[in-house]
């Protein structure tokens, strides 16, 4: 509805946001397949696909996923792992580093590209393990079609917020992340912003780098790839340091940046951008970057 976003005096109905609902359709999409056929143009086209000037309420995922029935995004990713591989002191496995790995990645890049607010189902933020149901009895439709019920049962009726706040699992990590990113926007207002630019959707390095305010972000949704010496462009010249960092130790990753590095920026354009500067990007991670002057 086009005009539901737009103030009265230009015809519109006069709200001030309006919900970018294809972008949590989207990655459910792609989720049920193979992420190595993701194709970065089209995950940039659906965030970034809406009207001039009208501000959207972006999210990865809703009720509609955690709801019994449907799956989240956490568990599309790493299913009956989540029950016995989340303890930090026990051992992973290839599909939990996958998950924990995308499951931020997926968060940010919304939160990045999508909109000017970011919308979250509770518990969802730090991939919550099972789905919500609400007490039911059989009932049979006007079709004729037989629905179970669950008993009247209050089991599923439930957010298990002890998870994200138990340390010893990790859960824990992605809470964190999911906090971190917060207060990136709280310090940068990088989501409001009236710049944008992505730069480089890059479908055989898997590599999407974009400006949204200040910052540069760098996506490298590869599998297997790392890239040393790894090029961006950029607006503004100067000195860049790592704001966050995906692959951080404290968010459930493998701590392959140094973020005491600082990045300087040359003269030398590169994907359309007046300056740039080189980053080592690793597989699975997205690392932000701002300007320290």
């Amino acid at each position: 509805m086009p005009t539901f976003a737009l103030p009265v005096q230009v015809g519109g109905v006069g709200f001030d946001y309006r919900l970018h609902m294809a972008v949590a359709d989207k990655w459910i999409e792609l989720l049920k397949g193979n992420d190595e056929a993701w194709e970065m143009g089209n995950i940039v086209h659906t965030l970034t696909n809406r009207r001039w000037l009208e501000k959207c309420v972006t999210y990865a995922e809703s009720h509609d996923q955690a709801l019994v029935g449907d799956k989240t995004i956490a568990f599309w990713l790493m299913d009956k792992d989540m029950y016995d591989f989340m303890a930090l002191n026990g051992p992973s496995t290839p599909n939990i580093d996958r998950g924990i790995a995308l499951h931020k990645m997926i968060r940010l890049i919304t939160m990045g590209l999508g909109g000017e607010g970011y919308l979250n189902f509770m518990g969802n933020e730090f991939g919550h393990p099972e789905w919500i149901d609400f007490p039911r009895g059989p009932q049979v439709l006007p079709s004729g079609k037989f629905i179970p019920g669950n008993n009247n049962s209050y089991d599923k009726c439930r957010r298990r917020f002890d998870l994200g706040d138990a340390e010893f699992l990790r859960y824990h990590g992605m809470q964190q992340f999911d906090q971190a990113m917060q207060h990136l926007e709280e310090k940068y207002g990088f989501m409001t912003s009236d710049h944008q630019y992505v730069s480089r959707k890059h479908e055989e390095d898997k590599v999407i780098v974009f400006e949204k305010g200040d910052l540069v972000f760098v996506f490298n949704f590869h599998w297997s790839s790392s890239y040393f010496d790894y090029r961006v462009g950029c607006l503004k010249p100067g000195k860049y340091k790592v704001v966050l960092d995906s692959d951080a130790g404290l968010f459930g990753g493998f701590g392959r940046i140094h973020h005491t590095a600082e990045h300087f920026t040359s003269d030398c354009q590169h994907d359309n951008r007046p300056h740039s500067f080189s980053v080592y990007t690793p597989s699975r991670t997205c690392v932000v970057y701002a300007p320290m002057n």
